[in-house]
Formats: structure tokens, sequence, C-alpha cells
């Protein structure tokens, strides 16, 4: 079942719009935040959140309220933190009974583990990044990771080798740097959007299915 709805994003942003996909027998939550350059219903996010759908985990996907106003620049991170935690909450109230995983594409991962190195978020279980933006494209960096230390959940990356925005190998220190709270799954070619080249043999709805496997395989090593 697919339910819209609204939540205040902070107290001076408004509301927000979010849109809840809930399967027949879900099994779990995953509260998603979009990417810097597209909100909650670009067709990336959409067919992740069909993807999942078919493995029984829901997804309450929601807009960052510059995305919901129509603008482009992202909010400074106090707001878009404060929209994590409230999205957390209104997602966890819409289903109530279902166990929590949050995250999301890009700046929405991004910001949700800084919102849980601040401050824990909730009964929050885990943290999916689809595209951890380690760095900006040609830099040599892993500043944005430094506040990862500080998160308390089991995280998952889902990171493509050919992306700008995290090279691979300095992706790979950064998980083996977390040890056990870390699972780095790498799909071969794809880029930060994860499209792959028409060589790969790959369609995108194939590229889907794997992220979804991915997630699917690591909830179920989430201790409840």
């Amino acid at each position: 079942m697919i339910t819209e709805t609204r939540f205040p994003a902070t107290p001076t942003s408004g509301d927000v719009s979010a849109t809840l996909w809930r399967p027949a027998g879900a099994r779990w939550l995953l509260v998603y935040g979009h990417g810097a350059g597209a909100g909650m219903n670009h067709p990336f996010n959409e067919g992740v959140a069909a993807a999942l759908a078919s493995r029984r985990i829901a997804t309450f996907r929601y807009q960052f309220p510059y995305a919901e106003a129509g603008r482009r620049r992202p909010d400074r991170t106090s707001i878009l933190t404060a929209t994590v935690r409230a999205a957390v909450e209104a997602g966890s109230a819409a289903v109530g009974d279902l166990p929590l995983i949050a995250g999301g594409k890009s700046l929405g991962g991004r910001m949700t583990s800084t919102a849980a190195a601040e401050e824990p978020l909730g009964e929050v279980r885990g943290i999916v990044f689809f595209g951890f933006p380690l760095h900006r494209p040609g830099e040599a960096s892993s500043d944005r990771a430094a506040h990862l230390d500080l998160v308390p959940v089991p995280m998952l990356f889902l990171q493509g080798t050919r992306d700008r925005l995290a090279d691979i190998d300095r992706m790979r220190r950064v998980c083996m740097g977390l040890r056990e709270r870390a699972k780095l799954h790498v799909v071969d070619g794809a880029d930060h959007s994860f499209s792959v080249p028409k060589r790969s043999g790959r369609t995108q709805e194939e590229i889907r299915q794997d992220l979804a496997d991915a997630v699917s395989t690591w909830v179920e090593q989430i201790r409840l």
C-alpha cells in the first residue's frame, strides 16, 4: 500500500511531503532521504522503493525543505539533520510495529549519518548509503567520513566503481577503519547515479534489484 503524507520538518521550515510504501508482510522500514540534485520522486528513488517492496522492506521517502520549496541549493546542515530526525519520528509513527533502518541517496545518507553521529536516531538499527559522497569530484579526501566513527549502529555502503564522488579504494579504506560496523557492497562499473555502461550488459532495473538484494541480506544480519 502506498500512502502520501506530510510532516513538519523543522519549526521554521514548515511541512514536507513523504511517501510511505508498505508492502504486504513488511518486515522492516527504511526512512529514505533523497540526493542533493533530485527530490524523493526521482526515478532512481522510486525504483529502489519498488525493488525493496518486493523484498518486504517498506520505505518512507521524504523531501528536504529546499526540495519541497522547489529550490536547487540544499539547506544548511542543521536543517537537513533536523529533517532527518523528524522523518524518523514520522516514519516510525506511520508504521509503529516495524524495526527501523534509515539512510538514502548521497546527501540523504550522509545527513542521516551526520545526525546519528550527533545523537542516536531513536530506534534506528542501521544506516544505508546509496552512494556515500566521500569527496568532491577530483578530490583526494576522506574528510566527509570523519563523523562515521561516532555513528553507533551498523552501516551498509552501496558504492559504484566509477563514482567520481567516492574513489572506491579510498572508500574501502574508510570501511576497513570502521571495522565490524561497516559493510561495503560494490557495484562494478556503476557511477554515482548507479548508471552502468551499455557494454556491461546490465540494465538499470538489474542494478536496482542488486542493491535491494544487498539491503535485504544486510538487514537479516542486524540483531533485533
